[in-house]
Parts: C-alpha cells; structure tokens; sequence
C-alpha cells in the first residue's frame, strides 16, 4: 500500500490537504470522492518527493539526507512514541508534518513497510544510506525488548550529540580556510597586477635593484608566465590524489601517517574515539550483543588504521579475550579508553565507563579544536601581514634608493 500527499476542494470549495493511503494513485483519487473532494493535486511519498527534490536542483538523482534532519525525525519519532502513539501513527505524523520531500518519501516507504507487516529495524534496511548501522540495530534492540521509545531517544540523543561535534569541527575549520583564501587571491593579485607595472618603472631607471625587490620580480614574472599551468597541476593533483585515495592500501597508510602528525592527529583520534565509544555505550546499555555492538561501532569509525584495529579486536573478543586487551594491543587508542573499559568489565558497568569515555573526549576534542583555532587566526593574519608586508618593502626600496640618488 503507498501513501499520497493530496490538495483537494470540498463542496464549499475550500482547500485542504494531507496524506491517504491506497494500493494506487485511481484508487486513492475514488476514496477522496467518496468523502466528498474534488482532487486538484495528487503526488505520491513513496517516488515523487525525491524527484521533485532533483528536478529543483537540476539533478538527475536524489540527495544525501543531512544528518540533521534525520536527527530532527528521531526525536520527534522519540517523543510522539514517548506520548503512547503507535508507531504508524506516528510516521503518518511525521509524513504530515515534514517538510524536507526526501525525508518525507524515507518515512512513508518505513510506514508502508511497518503496516505490511515489517519491524522498523527492517524497513530501515532499505535505506542503508540514511540510516547507518548503529541506527539499525537500536531499533532492533528497541524492538526486541519493547521499549522502542527509550532507545528511539537514546538514538536521538546520540545523533544530535554526533551532528553538534561535526558542526564545531566544521566550524572551526571554516575561518582559518577563508584566511587562507583571501591570502592566497591578494598575494596572487598582488604579484600578477600591480607588481609588474611597478617593476617597469624600476627597470627603466638602469640602476641596480635591492635584493628583495630583485627576488620579488623573479617570483611575478614566475607566476605571470606558469599561474594558468600552475592552476591545471593543481586541480590534476587534487583529482588524482582522490583517484589514488581510493586504493585501500594507499588510504590506509595516508590515515596512519594523519595519525602521526602531532596536531590533527590528536583531533582524529579523539573524534573517532568519542564516536566509536558513544556508539558502543548506547548498543551495550540497550542490551545488544558486545560483538554486534562492535560491529556496528566500526561503521562510526572514519579512519582505516583505527578501523581495521577495531575490527581486530572485535575477531579477538569472538576468541575470549577481553575488550580492553583487545584494544590496548593496537596502540592506536587513547590509554583512558583502555583503562576506563577495563574498569568497566570488571565492575560490570560497561555501557557507563564507555559513556564516561565518550563524553571525556567529546569535551577533549571540543577543548582542543577551541584552541587550535583561537590559535591559528592570529598566526594567519600575522603570516598575511608579513607577506604583504615583504611585497610593500620590495617595492618601497628602490623609490627610497632613487630619492637617495637624487638629493
């Protein structure tokens, strides 16, 4: 059965909408002429909001739900499940009152699927892209023990909590970028139109220059002749470094070696750390099986070397040992993590030291991208200033040395 967005115009000719359900689009039409409206717009959730969403952007496919939309939709699920609504009805509400068309048609094929019969977990199945593991096997969980919504708000908790780290990080990143940016065209703009007009004047006048200035012209007259050759070897290197990223082992030896730089290394361990351990935390607490937990957790995980070190321990737990050895062995975690698990296996309170972990580094992360950008804004604008600074005195020499010559 496929649900229908329609407009229609009753008697008096006054306007409404909302969704019905039917096995077609005729048969959908006959029900709303049964109740006495006249169908002025019918589009059907389960294939016409994604189009509708690509051919407003010129595109030929649908896009990548956001993250933060998809939290948006767990937490309203949460509290509408929370308020004692049937599941059913309670994506019908959501249908209702969404207003992304993706995210819409997401819902009404999990709505289809739960009124044909199917559990929540499975209908998410069948969009593996929007709901990852982690999402999947809480609702399973969820299911499993009948308390859906306590683990649908644990969920949503854990999905903006993961939405408001990615936003700083992201955030942090932006103002140094722009910096950046800006330096690149003035310094660029710099040497490639005022520079040589200057240097013109400079070279008329048949005296020797001053080094920096001498250096100066050498680097403007570089760029003037290479900047369109330069620009082609940029955009050449960045295709075929994303070309060669793609080859597992050449990623996974770029992954380790970002591990080894000793700023954004620290940033990578502790934000894949913090994910992995929130994921695990909220699996083992909602009573999923440590092994499935662990292999959902290696979904969150972004970097190959810490990956594949998560997927070793989980091969070592399967074979007996315990969590905190298994993971200590690989070296790439932080030791808190270790010690803080091993507390938790021998108290049995897992799921809490593994909280405890997760918001540790969230707020060890949070500390350090605060840092790191409260930090790098001064040293960018001093670097810009220096730059410019090089270009002013490069071009001031020689007017101070023919002044000299004059008087």
């Amino acid at each position: 059965m496929a649900a229908f967005h329609y407009n229609a115009l009753d008697a008096t000719g006054k306007s409404s909408n909302g969704m019905i359900e039917a096995d077609s689009a005729r048969l959908a039409r006959a029900q709303l002429r049964e109740s006495g409206l006249f169908v002025v717009e019918l589009d059907s959730l389960a294939d016409s909001g994604a189009q509708k969403d690509a051919r407003s952007l010129n595109l030929p496919f649908r896009k990548r739900i956001p993250l933060s939309e998809v939290s948006l939709m767990l937490r309203q699920l949460a509290t509408l499940l929370e308020a004692g609504l049937p599941l059913e009805q309670a994506l019908a509400v959501l249908i209702e009152q969404g207003d992304n068309a993706a995210m819409r048609q997401v819902i009404a094929s999990l709505r289809s699927e739960v009124l044909a019969g199917s559990t929540l977990a499975r209908a998410m199945e069948k969009h593996r892209d929007t709901f990852p593991d982690i999402h999947r096997a809480l609702m399973r969980a969820g299911e499993e023990s009948g308390e859906l919504a306590t683990v649908m708000d644990k969920l949503a908790t854990y999905s903006e909590n993961q939405q408001a780290l990615q936003q700083k990080i992201g955030l942090a990143m932006v103002y140094p970028a722009i910096v950046i940016l800006v330096a690149v065209l003035v310094v660029g703009g710099l040497l490639l139109f005022v520079v040589p007009p200057v240097v013109e004047v400079f070279q008329q006048s048949k005296q020797e220059l001053p080094l920096l200035t001498r250096a100066l012209i050498a680097l403007s007259d570089f760029l003037s002749a290479t900047w369109l050759y330069l620009l082609a070897l940029a955009v050449i290197g960045g295709f075929a470094a994303q070309r060669a990223l793609q080859l597992e082992t050449l990623r996974y030896q770029f992954h380790l070696k970002l591990l080894r730089l000793p700023v954004l290394g620290k940033l990578i361990r502790g934000s894949n750390t913090a994910r992995m351990a929130s994921t695990l935390s909220i699996l083992v607490g909602s009573g999923v099986g440590l092994l499935t937990a662990l292999n959902a957790a290696c979904g969150v995980v972004t970097n190959l070397p810490m990956q594949r070190a998560l997927e070793d321990a989980a091969a070592k737990v399967r074979e007996g040992v315990t969590l905190s050895r298994a993971l200590a062995a690989s070296g790439l975690f932080p030791p808190v993590l270790v010690h803080l698990i091993a507390s938790g296996e021998q108290s049995g309170r897992l799921d809490i030291m593994l909280d405890r972990v997760a918001k540790q580094q969230t707020q060890e992360v949070s500390g350090f991208t605060t840092a790191l950008t409260s930090i790098l804004e001064p040293v960018l604008i001093l670097f810009m200033g220096a730059v410019v600074l090089l270009i002013v005195l490069a071009i001031l020499l020689p007017i101070i040395q023919m002044n000299q010559m004059v008087k």
